[in-house]
Formats: structure tokens, C-alpha cells, sequence
């Protein structure tokens, strides 16, 4: 996606920047009569995408907003609402002469302020995944040995089929990679006979399935997997700044995300100061993002142009927002660095999730979650144990960013970057995310013995 390195015409932004969306898109079908530059053109057709996906995600009304608000947060009244409003601390934009609100702004307000992410309420699965997951922390940094565990899991695809036009719907569902610290990988049960595996060289790794759009059936993998607590013991004095010249390419930019700019440039240098030792260099970036950059919601990655100068300017992203920001600037000063992704999952509780790893002589690849360090600044252990080390409540699917499915998409995919909950698209367009539904299901999580 080179081409979103490309700026927009003017004019085009001048009403993008006020909100005339529909405008926009207008100046952008006139423009496209014209014969254009190969990565212009490119950057124009995306951009009706773009728009068309961010209008999707600002969903609600003012009056949906306050009673979602209402609903989510307890004690919560239409004063709070104004006061948040007027005030500039709720995500909107203006659509036909009427705001519209993002479809996550209550979560944010809760990572934004404590008064509200105490009042937003919680379910108890929630609530049970995070005293698992600070016991486990808690024994982990007292030395406890690093555990592995057998996982039986399953995600599900609902298709919308009043939305979807077409014959023929196919379905990418993500699979554990047998990777790093994911081994014994097997499908357990699968919702059609026929189906495709990503070879082991894919960095994306998928099921694919196809199916007939009249059949309108549901589409699900079931797989089991075990995965180990990922916890090194890191001799500063062995840290070497050499790194095999096989891994060249996970120090260079990859457009349009993983940019030096100027400014990316600069803040790298700034942080790392004189510091030689590709380690210490490392944790310095982690140190400054976990302490800086704080735990946000994001519209859909494929609405951004350069998600890590983003991230440095407006101090705020989710976890993969924070992962792409430490993977540029460890680049930035010759850090070989990468991404990793699935989910967070333990027995209680699945989510997607995002992290990094990055490459230290003679260690290898140590893992960075730079959202859960971020989110334990206030404890800085267990701040500290996410640089270099991670828990094992985790299912990895994706071992780098911007990668081809196998079987390859047609069309644009949902996420352009990465693969958490399944892409879907028929033989004449892309299934955007409003147009199906997923479910992840824990069937099993033991210890293994």
C-alpha cells in the first residue's frame, strides 16, 4: 500500500477537515475522470474506501450516544454528556448536519479517566481474566517457573447475508502459527469439509473456506494448541550490537506505516541518547512509550496514513498502535524489529491483541507488549516484566505486519495490516466488518503437565 504514501489534493482535504465528507467524495469521483499518476490514482480510489469505513465507525447519533452511555456507565446523566461534549473529550464527527459519535467513545473515556473506568461496569469474565493474569504476574516476577498451557478454542463467523451481495462468500478465520512460543498446533473440528491451511511460510496464518451465499451458513474453526510463558534472564555484558544479515530487512521502513520521518527520527535519538548496547537502546523506547503514551481505542487501521507518527503526536493508540510505534523507532537505531499477533485469551476471557518483538545477540527475539506494560505503569515491575517477557495467555496467528493471505484476497481487505477476527469477501466486493459477526470461544485452558 505504497500509495497511501501519497498526499491528498487540497481540496479534497480542505473538506475532509471540515467534516463535508460527502463533498469530498464527490471531488474525488471528478478527479478520477482525469488521467492520473498510477500511485495517485491508486491513493484517490483508496480514499473513497477510507471515507466510506470511517463513516461506518462513528455509528451513533447524539441521542444513541447518551443513552449508550446511559446504559454502560453507572449513575450517568445527559448534563455529564453536554459537559463531556462541549468539553472535547468525546470522539465525533459531522455527517449530513448531525454529529456522530465512534462506536467505542464510553471505553475510551474509561482509559481516559479513572473517575469513568471505574463507573463503566464489567463483566465478570473480565473481571476474573485480570486477578488470573495479576496472580500469574505476581508469581513470575517472584521467580516462579515459566508455565505452558494446552488451549481449546474456537472462533465463529456470522455472516450478515441481508447485506451481502454476491454467489460465492470466502472466509479467512486466523489459526495458532507454530511458531516461538506457540507449538502442537491441531484443527480440531472445522464448519465445511472442504478448506485450505496456510503453508507454514505465510507470516498471516489462516483457514480459508468458500461457501455458496444461498446457503447462508455460518462458518467456525475449533483448534487446540499449547503455548509456553515466554521469560528471559537477560547478561547486559553478553549483549552484542551484531545481528545475523538475515534479518536486514526487519531494521528497514515498510510503507506507509513503519516511516523514519523527520520527527520519528529525531524523538528515536532523543531517547536513546549515546546508549550503544541494542538491548538497553530497546528498553529505553519501551521505557518511554510505557510512561508517555497512553491506552486508546482507534478507528480501523486501514482510516490511518502513518499510524506510529500518530502515535507520537497525539501520545495515545491501542495495542498495536503502541507495537507499530516501538517496532519503527527500535528500527530507526538498527534494532532488528517485528510484529506478533492473535489474541490474549486465558480461561476466562479471549480478546484480540497486538505486541512486538525485537532481536538481541545471542538471545534472539525477545517479545515487547508495550499496552500491558503501559497499562501497569503504576507498578513498575510489572511494567518492567513486559519488556523482554510475556505471559502465556496468548494464541499467535500473525509473525509480521502488512503480509499476503494465502489463498490471496481480491479485494481490499477489512484490515489491510493484520488478522484477528476474520476477513470475508465475495466475488465482486470486500465484506466489511458491519456486514458479519465473530465469537471467541475458550473450550479448554489447563497447565500442562
Amino acid at each position: 500500500m505504497e500509495f497511501l504514501t501519497v498526499g491528498l489534493p487540497e481540496d479534497i482535504l480542505k473538506e475532509e477537515y471540515s467534516d463535508n465528507f460527502g463533498r469530498a467524495l464527490v471531488l474525488i469521483e471528478k478527479k478520477l475522470k482525469y488521467e492520473l499518476p498510477e500511485l495517485l490514482q491508486l491513493r484517490l480510489l483508496y480514499e473513497k474506501e477510507r471515507i466510506n469505513r470511517l463513516l461506518i465507525d462513528y455509528p451513533y447519533t447524539m441521542k444513541e450516544a447518551v443513552e449508550i452511555a446511559k446504559d454502560k456507565i453507572a449513575g450517568f446523566t445527559d448534563i455529564e454528556f453536554e459537559k463531556l461534549f462541549y468539553e472535547g473529550m468525546l470522539d465525533y464527527i459531522y455527517i449530513n448536519g448531525e454529529y456522530h459519535f465512534e462506536s467505542r467513545f464510553v471505553e475510551n473515556l474509561g482509559f481516559s479517566y479513572k473517575h469513568y473506568k471505574d463507573r463503566i461496569v464489567q463483566e465478570d469474565s473480565v473481571k476474573k481474566s485480570k486477578k488470573l493474569l495479576d496472580e500469574r504476574l505476581t508469581a513470575l516476577i517472584n521467580g516462579d517457573m515459566p508455565k505452558t498451557y494446552k488451549v481449546h478454542a474456537r472462533i465463529t463467523l456470522y455472516p450478515d447475508y441481508s447485506k451481502i451481495l454476491g454467489e460465492t462468500i470466502k472466509v479467512w478465520l486466523p489459526v495458532p502459527k507454530k511458531e516461538f512460543q506457540i507449538k502442537n498446533v491441531k484443527i480440531i473440528d472445522v464448519s465445511h469439509e472442504n478448506f485450505v491451511l496456510s503453508p507454514k511460510e505465510i507470516f498471516q496464518n489462516t483457514i480459508y473456506f468458500e461457501d455458496d451465499v444461498a446457503n447462508k451458513n455460518d462458518f467456525y474453526v475449533e483448534f487446540e494448541y499449547e503455548v509456553c510463558e515466554w521469560v528471559n534472564r537477560v547478561e547486559l555484558d553478553e549483549v552484542e550490537e551484531y545481528f545475523p544479515k538475515k534479518l536486514k530487512q526487519y531494521t528497514l521502513e515498510k510503507p506507509p506505516h513503519i516511516l523514519f520521518t523527520p520527527y520519528l527520527k529525531s524523538l528515536a535519538y532523543q531517547i536513546v541518547g549515546k546508549e550503544s548496547n541494542p538491548y538497553l537502546k530497546a528498553k529505553l523506547i519501551y521505557d518511554w512509550i510505557t510512561t508517555h503514551v497512553s491506552y486508546s481505542y482507534v478507528k480501523p487501521y486501514g482510516t490511518y496514513e502513518t499510524i506510529p507518527q500518530f502515535v507520537a503526536t497525539n501520545l495515545k493508540g491501542d495495542c498495536g498502535f503502541q507495537a507499530l510505534l516501538f517496532i519503527t523507532m527500535c528500527r530507526i537505531v538498527g534494532i532488528p524489529t517485528r510484529w506478533q499477533s492473535g489474541w490474549y485469551i486465558n480461561k476466562y476471557f479471549a480478546s484480540p491483541h497486538d505486541w512486538a518483538l525485537f532481536y538481541v545477540q545471542p538471545y534472539g527475539w525477545l517479545p515487547a507488549d508495550l499496552s500491558f506494560g503501559g497499562a501497569r505503569r503504576e507498578e513498575d515491575k510489572k511494567r518492567e516484566f513486559y519488556f523482554g517477557n510475556l505471559d502465556g495467555f496468548r494464541m499467535v496467528a500473525n509473525t509480521e505486519f502488512m503480509e499476503q493471505f494465502y489463498p490471496n484476497k481480491n479485494f481490499w481487505r477489512s484490515d489491510p495490516y493484520d488478522n484477528q477476527v476474520g476477513e470475508v469477501e465475495t466475488e465482486i466486493e470486500n465484506v466489511y466488518y458491519d456486514k458479519f459477526k465473530y465469537s471467541i470461544e475458550v473450550l479448554n485452558f489447563v497447565e500442562v503437565e
